[in-house]
């Protein structure tokens, strides 16, 4: 897994009410059990949204072509180890918070 990356895009503000904090695992590293309580909705052009259909839960983010599926930090459980990598999207964040620890910021998707 890689760390954390905070996105300030209207998009997942929307979602969450706030900013997602998610991580990101390879495909063939990424294991789901109850993959049938999941459903997933196309959330842009590019990319879809998986949910639990249980309780609503936001799980997933994945992005239409990419090996790769971004894990909403907050649904993992216990302990990680994982720390905030990066701010995405700053340029589209809230006015009702401020961005103030010290990673890096970047007003679009930043480096891959």
């Amino acid at each position: 897994m890689r760390g954390i990356f905070a996105c300030h895009c209207v998009e997942c503000r929307r979602q969450s009410g706030h900013y997602v904090a998610a991580t990101a695992a390879s495909e063939d590293a990424l294991t789901v059990t109850g993959g049938d309580n999941l459903t997933w909705f196309a959330a842009s052009p590019e990319a879809k949204r998986g949910f639990c259909r249980i309780c609503g839960s936001l799980l997933f983010w994945k992005a239409d072509g990419r090996s790769s599926t971004s894990i909403m930090a907050g649904s993992l459980d216990g302990a990680t180890g994982l720390m905030i990598d990066r701010h995405i999207f700053a340029a589209e964040k809230g006015d009702y918070y401020t961005i103030d620890d010290d990673r890096p910021v970047y007003e679009d998707a930043g480096p891959s």
